[in-house]
């Protein structure tokens, strides 16, 4: 593939090399997703060698998932203007460093610090990637495909990692989970380096960092509210400082980002309804996951009394069922549009958490993977759609931009599902045994709201009034486009029908 002076693609690569690009990008989705998945297995285990309270758990998921929401807009820029392929190597460098020492830190301090470093790594991996498939994908269906494919591999991952976590954590200790992503860091590496090609946008945004240092200050004091709101108090002066602190930092970002010419996050993207819906339902998804993940581990392992080996291959009804309907769901939205997966999908996953709603420390093996098969079906159902709708039909210019701001989205949502339903779950009990499962049940609850929200998104951002707004928001950018080759604006034009859905 060649580039122009502008930087911006002129030739696609034939049908077998695109697909050998997207095979060593899912490697980042992979790597990520296992590193997840594998980590909350080992949770127990990191419990017991640091003696470490539920909030010392807590961060050591919030603080990756955390950094990654905070700097993911920064990594999409930075790949849009010094090019996709580089800053993809170097997130996979800094995150195999970060893994290393997260296996070597001598206590739950070191462990959280190295976390954000491999946070900072993880942040230039899924969202880049994203966008050198969205360049490389220009057919709308291809890439719809495409992305049903990059959803299977977050199946593959969750299935993978818990079995994976269990057999390490059971074999040779917690530090293993962290020291399994340097091999596939570094294939990762090679790999991208003979294979995929540089691309740049034409038009790669300034630095913004004021716009950055809003980020991080709104994301950091609301998660810190959340995480530490159980212990120092809902209503004292330091949750709700930080709570106060939070919403001026939103407030300010969104203001001093609707005045800069080249703002860190786009506000005007979230004027098209069905974008905007796609970054409200991802956020929603991925809290219920990263709650579920936490909250089930602890469950499995801490009330249950299974070992990790076990704890993961519990996992597997969900995993496996998620790597199937993923595909699937690619095809259908390549095929339909996304109301239908997105609807229907929402209904599932309030189904499964309304049966854990009632699940107590004996609850039945049937009921458990008839939870979790559904939870796992759901989410395969929409994901797809709600990554279709944010990357499709936004200008390819800002490809890193419009990906990361999606990927962030998950990310909070991450970082709220462990903050929020594992603060309400703690509910002020000082250790996790069987009393653990009673205050789960308003967490439940909480994900069964979520899909319900995301229902109501599914039907409404993908009606003709959010339709009109999804085409007024394009108009804003085609001045941006007409600089672009003729045939990367056509791809551009032919993704409408698919993002509206």
């Amino acid at each position: 593939m060649s580039a122009d002076a502008a930087g911006v693609n002129q030739t696609v690569p034939d049908r077998r090399k695109r697909l050998v690009i997207l095979g060593i990008c899912s490697l980042s989705l992979l790597i990520v997703g296992v590193d997840a998945t594998i980590v909350n297995i080992a949770l127990p285990a990191i419990h017991r060698s640091f003696h470490s309270p539920l909030s010392g758990l807590q961060w050591t998921i919030d603080a990756y998932t955390l950094v990654i929401a905070s700097f993911l807009m920064l990594s999409g820029s930075m790949a849009d203007r010094l090019g996709r392929r580089r800053v993809f190597q170097w997130g996979l460098t800094v995150f195999s460093l970060g893994s290393l020492l997260c296996g070597l830190a001598p206590n739950l301090g070191l462990l959280i610090a190295a976390r954000v470093m491999q946070a900072i790594g993880g942040s230039m991996l899924n969202p880049v990637a994203m966008s050198i498939i969205r360049n490389v994908f220009e057919d709308p269906r291809e890439r719809a495909r495409a992305v049903g494919v990059w959803g299977a591999l977050f199946g593959i991952s969750m299935a993978l990692g818990p079995v994976l976590g269990g057999v390490l954590v059971d074999s040779i200790g917690w530090r293993s989970v962290f020291f399994v992503n340097i091999p596939i860091g570094i294939a990762a590496i090679i790999l991208t380096a003979l294979f995929v090609p540089e691309s740049r946008a034409s038009r790669p945004r300034r630095p913004d960092p004021a716009g950055q240092v809003l980020v991080i200050v709104a994301l950091a004091t609301l998660t810190y509210a959340i995480i530490e709101g159980p212990e120092a108090g809902w209503l004292s002066a330091q949750t709700i400082a930080l709570f106060a602190v939070s919403l001026c930092a939103f407030a300010g970002l969104v203001v001093f980002e609707l005045r800069r010419r080249e703002p860190l996050l786009e506000v005007r993207f979230f004027r098209s309804a069905p974008f905007a819906g796609a970054t409200a339902s991802a956020v929603a998804l991925f809290m219920a996951i990263g709650g579920f993940l936490f909250l089930n581990t602890l469950y499995l392992q801490d009330v249950r009394g299974l070992s990790p080996l076990e704890a993961g291959l519990y996992t597997l009804p969900m995993a496996g069922v998620m790597m199937v309907v993923s595909p699937l769901c690619g095809r259908a939205v390549a095929a339909f549009g996304t109301r239908w997966p997105l609807m229907a999908g929402s209904l599932v996953v309030g189904a499964s958490g309304l049966i854990l709603t009632q699940v107590t420390p004996h609850t039945s093996v049937a009921v458990l993977f008839t939870a979790y098969a559904l939870f796992g079906a759901g989410n395969g159902l929409i994901n797809p759609p709600i990554t279709n709708t944010a990357i499709s039909g936004m200008p390819p210019s800002q490809a890193g931009v419009a990906a990361a701001v999606a990927s962030t989205g998950r990310q909070v949502g991450s970082t709220l599902g462990v903050a929020v339903l594992g603060s309400l779950a703690a509910g002020g009990l000082s250790a996790i045994g069987p009393g653990f499962t009673a205050p789960t049940h308003v967490s439940w609850w909480i994900v069964v709201g979520l899909s319900a929200m995301t229902c109501v998104l599914g039907y409404v951002t993908t009606t003709p009034w959010a339709l009109a707004t999804a085409g007024r928001v394009a108009d804003q950018f085609r001045d941006e486009d007409v600089a672009l080759p003729l045939d990367t604006a056509a791809a551009q034009d032919d993704a409408a029908p698919v993002a509206a859905g």
